[in-house]
């Protein structure tokens, strides 16, 4: 499978429109898999911002996770729509995501309401970069879907407005909540890199074509570039990474 995401001076190009694309069965694998990746992504995170929203100390809290919550879920509805057009059943394309997504939500599982907040706030960036890693590798159609339901809900103001007040009222929850964000990075890493590595048309398309399976430096330099955007985005919760 050969796709070139990116023009020679680096600027973002196009492969072509799915029709084209998918007539390569690589290529058409490689995507069934992303798209039930996020579309299971998509799912869980409505079940856990509902969840979330218990914790909520306000009702405008919970309202707003609420909203929140229904947005996600028809970033879920698109994706499940899309697999189904395309011919995949949509529960077959999600069914490989389940156990590690369910198993980082076990192991990190959120005490009080202020860990939920970073939990999502930091699981939502990660997911964000991954496929924003990916969308350069992808088919006009595709990239704009999944784009699309990689748009911000609010949730990530929201986290960072609440987060930040916290810790102002309490500049001890700082040292807890950054020990906490570290955490939920290394284990967030750990299932995506068991993820690509169990996939190999995934890995293939993340690695820009490679026919020699999953390639261990390219996806680890992918990888770096997600873990420094993290180190960023806790600077902005005030939190040190």
């Amino acid at each position: 499978m050969e796709t070139h995401g990116e023009t020679q001076d680096g600027a973002t190009g196009s492969i072509g429109d799915w029709a084209t694309c998918s007539a390569d069965p690589g290529y058409r694998a490689a995507v069934l898999d992303l798209l039930g990746a996020l579309a299971y992504g998509e799912l869980s995170a409505f079940e856990r911002l509902a969840e979330d929203a218990k914790l909520a100390p306000g009702l405008a809290d919970k309202a707003a996770l609420a909203r929140m919550a229904c947005a996600e879920f028809q970033h879920y509805q698109r994706l499940h729509d899309r697999l189904a057009e395309v011919g995949a059943d949509p529960q077959e394309a999600m069914r490989p995501f389940v156990e590690p997504l369910e198993l980082f939500h076990r192991m990190t599982a959120p005490s009080d309401w202020l860990e939920g907040l970073v939990k999502a706030y930091v699981g939502d960036a990660i997911a964000t970069d991954f496929y924003r890693e990916v969308a350069v590798r992808l088919d006009d159609d595709t990239r704009d879907l999944v784009l699309g339901v990689m748009s911000d809900t609010g949730h990530a103001q929201f986290a960072v407005d609440k987060v930040r007040q916290a810790i102002e009222a309490d500049p001890r929850s700082g040292g807890r909540l950054a020990l906490w964000g570290r955490r939920l990075m290394g284990e967030a890493l750990s299932q995506a890199q068991r993820v690509v590595a169990e996939r190999d048309a995934l890995s293939n398309l993340l690695v820009g074509g490679s026919v020699q399976g999953f390639d261990l430096v390219e996806v680890g330099k992918m990888f770096n570039r997600i873990t420094e955007a993290h180190t960023r985005r806790m600077a902005a919760l005030g939190l040190a990474s």
